[in-house]
């Protein structure tokens, strides 16, 4: 299927790449249907775009090559929804806020968007310790990867 792409224009995508929200995103509850469509493969970005309104799409980076020493639980309850077996199963990002530069941009520590790979599957779950990560942690500090 073919669709805009908010921040790639259009592109086409395979329907078993279209991951379900059961419960949509913080802010958009109704939009439940998203894929992932690679930036680059060298960098650690993708956009997490909706299928369903294409003016919706969030940038969103590997978490950890950010902050190496990024950590956090996932409860059962999130583990019965999201469907997960086993560590294998699930890839993590966090949302990215773009500032006029890159090193001053943030990521969302504090509500990473947990994805079932294999059961197509996602959520964005706000850690409960909330005060062990941040909501904008700039990453102009680069933890997990050579400046």
């Amino acid at each position: 299927m073919k669709l805009i792409a908010k921040f790639l224009g259009e592109v086409e995508v395979n329907e078993e790449e279209i991951i379900t929200f059961n419960f949509g995103m913080p802010g958009f509850p109704n939009l439940q249907k998203f894929v992932l469509l690679p930036i680059d493969v060298d960098l650690p970005l993708a956009i997490l775009q909706s299928t369903e309104q294409e003016e919706i799409g969030f940038v969103v980076a590997y978490p950890f090559a950010f902050k190496n020493d990024y950590l956090f639980d996932i409860s059962e309850e999130d583990k019965d929804e999201l469907q997960i077996e086993k560590e294998e199963d699930v890839i993590v990002y966090s949302i990215m806020t773009l500032k006029d530069s890159i090193p001053e941009s943030t990521i969302n520590l504090l509500a990473p968007v947990v994805i079932n790979i294999n059961k197509k599957l996602g959520k964005q779950i706000v850690l409960q310790d909330n005060s062990a990560y941040p909501l904008r942690y700039p990453i102009g500090h680069m933890e997990g990867s050579a400046k």
